[in-house]
């Protein structure tokens, strides 16, 4: 079996080159100009970068939104002595049903943002993996993390408890503000964004100037429209609930149980505590009010999750805590604004099965951090543009494989009528099963260990080659032909338009694109 897969590899390689090669006639990108980059005028007092703009600035930088992305980069950008202030709209901890698991890719960017001690005092888990479950039968995914340090591992927690420790340690440093506000609107002048307006918690209207804003406010921002193309797609909804005092089939692992009609996944988020959280195809959802949903997950759900879970999942329904989320998916697809940039969910959504918003957001500041460094004066509006279009450029090829490998995972990991796809999503669960570099290599790319792109289209089709195997041996008949060859079809028709919505040029090849070029020498 192991052979098998390897062939399958082999072939699934042949065929994504060729096939990104069509793809790569024909031009992806968004047509950056080539420009050289521009020296900036140096000015540090006490160490510390300063910018000048005739005195109307008490800050370099604003962050609008103090959740993951927002409070991460107040603390990394406060470090680097820029002058932060963070407007969110509410200060008090947040209460969400996502944003709960950390991949270790992610915990990775958090050490290397010095924020990882945000996940300690707060009840975390460690993660080492994954189980899938289908129709009986299980099989462990372990993440491969045999070549870093101990403490490296998922982590799950409650999201609140996670933001509120990064707002704290963001709050500690002298030159970072946070102010509770709701911001209205974006102040531009002769198409440069100057800076915000906003009211504060009291209900006074203020303004608040900066050479740089970043918008980081959420799946549900009101500013993206001025800054990039939103094309937000909601496939399913979650529903949130908390199971109590009970053991999950296989401890320190998340657990995703291929039910029907789409997923089912438990993880823990405290000792005492997991989170479920039932997967509902499309945007609308059994009433709670009427008690449609405790029925729909009694006799639809119950049934299809471990016996060890049943009991206790019965329990949390009675108990009525009942929450939904719609589940939100935009790709990211930016208007290069002077002044500004767009991070987080409000920049960039995909489905939440795979967990990987936060290693994407956490990503990002990296990029940008170690992008604008050098840059000591923000206020050269056109140069700091130039360089935000390499950040939209850099980051690309990470967070385009995570989204890419959630949006695909889920359709994969659905029930569906058609044959060809009920043969994929078999394949896809027996090929996870063989072990080797068949399981390792799909789960180093869901930890976001190895976010490569081109790894991801060859296992995708390693899985579709692998289907298609099983289908025409020990001989082939024409109806097992014919549904071959649908799978494959439908497999090229899930994962091609997710990455024509990425990109082509700037996930596969983003050196061919010039803002790729203005990233500074180190």
């Amino acid at each position: 079996m192991a052979d098998q897969c390897v062939v399958g590899s082999i072939l699934a390689s042949l065929l994504a080159v060729f096939v990104l090669y069509k793809f790569f006639g024909k031009r992806n990108g968004k047509g950056y100009s080539e420009k050289r980059r521009t020296t900036t005028t140096t000015t540090a007092i006490n160490g510390e970068c300063r910018s000048k703009n005739a005195g109307r600035d008490d800050f370099d930088v604003i962050i609008v939104g103090a959740g993951v992305a927002g409070a991460a980069l107040a603390h990394t950008l406060g470090k680097d002595g820029r002058r932060v202030h963070v407007i969110e709209r509410d200060l008090t901890e947040p209460d969400r049903i996502v944003g709960e698991l950390l991949q270790p890719g992610g915990y990775l960017k958090l050490i290397e943002l010095g924020l990882e001690d945000c996940v300690e005092k707060i009840d975390a888990q460690r993660v080492f993996g994954y189980a899938l479950f289908k129709d009986g039968k299980n099989t462990r995914l372990t993440y491969p993390l045999e070549k870093f340090h101990s403490d490296v591992s998922g982590r799950s927690f409650h999201n609140g408890r996670f933001i509120q420790r990064m707002r704290e340690k963001a709050a500690t440093l002298p030159n970072v503000q946070l102010e509770q506000g709701t911001v209205t609107s974006l102040l531009e002048e002769n198409g440069t964004v100057k800076g915000v307006q906003y009211k504060n918690k009291n209900g006074e209207g203020l303004t608040a100037y900066a050479p740089l804003t970043v918008v980081c406010d959420g799946c549900f921002s009101n500013l993206r429209r001025t800054l990039c193309n939103p094309k937000v797609d909601v496939p399913s909804c979650f529903v949130g609930l908390v199971l109590e005092n009970c053991q999950l089939p296989f401890e320190n692992h998340g657990h995703v149980i291929l039910a029907d009609p789409s997923p089912i996944l438990f993880y823990r988020i405290s000792s005492t505590e997991i989170r479920c959280l039932v997967d509902v195809p499309g945007q609308r959802v059994p009433s709670i009010s009427n008690g449609e949903m405790a029925k729909y997950l009694k006799t639809m759900v119950a049934p299809q999750i471990p016996p060890e879970l049943q009991e206790a999942f019965i329990a949390a329904i009675d108990k009525g805590n009942i929450r939904t989320m719609p589940n939100r998916s935009m790709p990211a697809d930016p208007h290069p604004t002077p002044g500004a940039l767009l991070m987080g969910d409000a920049f960039n959504m995909r489905h939440p099965l795979t967990g990987g918003g936060m290693t994407v957001a956490l990503s990002d500041i990296v990029v940008l951090r170690d992008l604008i460094r050098p840059l000591h004066d923000l206020n050269d509006a056109p140069t700091l543009c130039r360089y935000l279009e390499s950040f939209y450029t850099l980051r690309k090829p990470v967070a385009s494989t995570i989204n890419t490998l959630a949006g695909a995972l889920y359709k994969v990991f659905c029930a569906s009528p058609d044959q060809a796809r009920k043969e994929m999503r078999e394949a896809c669960f027996d090929y996870l099963s063989l072990g080797g570099v068949c399981s390792t290599g799909p789960v180093s790319l869901l930890s976001g260990l190895n976010p490569r792109p081109l790894s991801l289209v060859v296992h995708f089709f390693a899985v579709a080659i692998y289907g298609v195997g099983r289908l025409l041996l020990p001989f082939p008949s024409p109806k097992r032909m014919w549904i071959g060859a649908r799978l494959i079809s439908g497999a090229s028709g899930i994962i091609f338009p997710i990455i024509k919505a990425e990109g082509v040029r700037q996930m596969f090849f983003p050196a061919t694109v010039p803002a790729y070029y203005r990233a500074p020498l180190k």
